[in-house]
């Protein structure tokens, strides 16, 4: 499934970098690792979890024999580790000489639980599959990181939107676990209002389409899922860029209905309630004053997601030892909630994290 985290990516692209030269993406090197008799935190367990990652770079060794330059990058909702070869991400960051360079760093890009080529509902168990949240998913992290690549401390953790979220849950869960940490596009409190509303809306959609069928259905339920696709759309832009790149209703109409039936063609409804679903536990606002690492969160204003107006990362941020809080500013050229994969908006502030967690 292209899910939230590739929707965002791909609208941005198609409509921001129409034209432009296109540099070839970064060889992402693929791996596999598996945990026997996984025991999720709703009490189920798998017999094996199979977990998907990407490496680039080499692991460097101090004197010691321990990884020193090993970065953990997290996707979102639906997406994939392979979604940061995008340019918007990797050209700016991977390129030579930039700030996450593959030849002085080893960036380590897992596909998460539920999604890519990691095990997920769409493999076989459909709706049996166990019920995994968001610090399942941080765990199975972790052992990518500890266990696969014999990792005992990240030089920075760092991710998007679900990734976001999850940064902040790996900086308490693991206080030790990573020199720096740099959430971009989440707030750091449970869901509820709006964030919560079009997610149970999103599911809500499809469970209430006949052909569902409780999740065994012989084909993808479409009318459930073109209602939860069209909030992802929604949820995923910013007003005002959208007003300058299509003025008119025809243009409107004719992108819609370009991008629907695209979305469409790749989605997976088990693997989507279940990937929704995981966010429901989430609130790492009891724990926040566990994070010992400088940390550096960036939203941006024109994040439907996570709206400014609320106020809420303001207030969570002072609870951070060595936490900043950096909001973007609303442009013309910003991507809603898609700016947290446009590097050149933030690379400044990854600059600035990095220099302060020890350069």
């Amino acid at each position: 499934m292209r899910g939230f985290a590739g929707l965002v990516l791909g609208l941005c692209a198609g409509l921001f970098a129409a034209g432009a030269a296109v540099a070839a993406p970064p060889a992402l090197e693929p791996h596999d690792y598996a945990i026997k008799d996984f025991r999720f935190r709703s009490g189920e367990t798998l017999p094996e979890l199979k977990l998907h990652y990407y490496t680039l770079g080499q692991p460097r060794k101090d004197a010691a024999g321990r990884i020193v330059n090993a970065v953990l990058i997290l996707h979102g909702t639906g997406g994939s580790g392979r979604q940061f070869a995008a340019p918007q991400f990797a050209d700016v960051l991977f390129a030579p000489g930039g700030l996450l360079d593959p030849a002085k760093y080893f960036l380590i890009m897992p596909d998460d639980i539920g999604h890519g080529a990691s095990s997920k509902p769409s493999d076989g168990l459909h709706m049996r599959f166990p019920h995994y949240d968001y610090a399942d998913m941080v765990e199975a992290e972790h052992a990518i990181v500890t266990q696969a690549l014999g990792v005992a401390q990240l030089r920075l953790v760092m991710g998007t939107s679900m990734g976001c979220m999850h940064s902040f849950l790996y900086a308490e869960m693991y206080p030790d676990g990573a020199r720096a940490a740099m959430p971009l596009a989440c707030q750091a409190v449970a869901l509820g209002g709006r964030n919560r509303l079009w997610r149970e809306m999103a599911i809500t959609s499809i469970k209430a389409d006949p052909a569902w069928q409780g999740g065994d259905y012989k084909a993808e339920p479409q009318l459930g899922l073109r209602g939860a696709e069209n909030l992802l759309i929604l949820a995923g832009q910013s007003a005002w860029p959208m007003q300058i790149a299509m003025p008119t209703g025809e243009q409107v109409d004719a992108w819609y209905a370009q991008q629907l039936p695209q979305r469409l063609k790749d989605a997976e409804a088990n693997d989507l309630i279940y990937q929704l679903e995981a966010s429901r536990t989430y609130d790492p606002a009891k724990d926040l004053e566990k994070i010992k690492a400088p940390l550096t969160w960036v939203n941006s204003c024109d994040d439907f997601i996570n709206p400014p107006e609320l106020g809420l990362a303001q207030t969570e941020i002072k609870r951070v030892r060595g936490g900043r809080f950096v909001l973007i500013p609303c442009r013309p050229d910003t991507h809603g909630h898609g700016t947290h994969t446009w590097a050149v908006f933030w690379r400044n502030d990854l600059a600035d994290l990095l220099k302060r967690s020890g350069g």
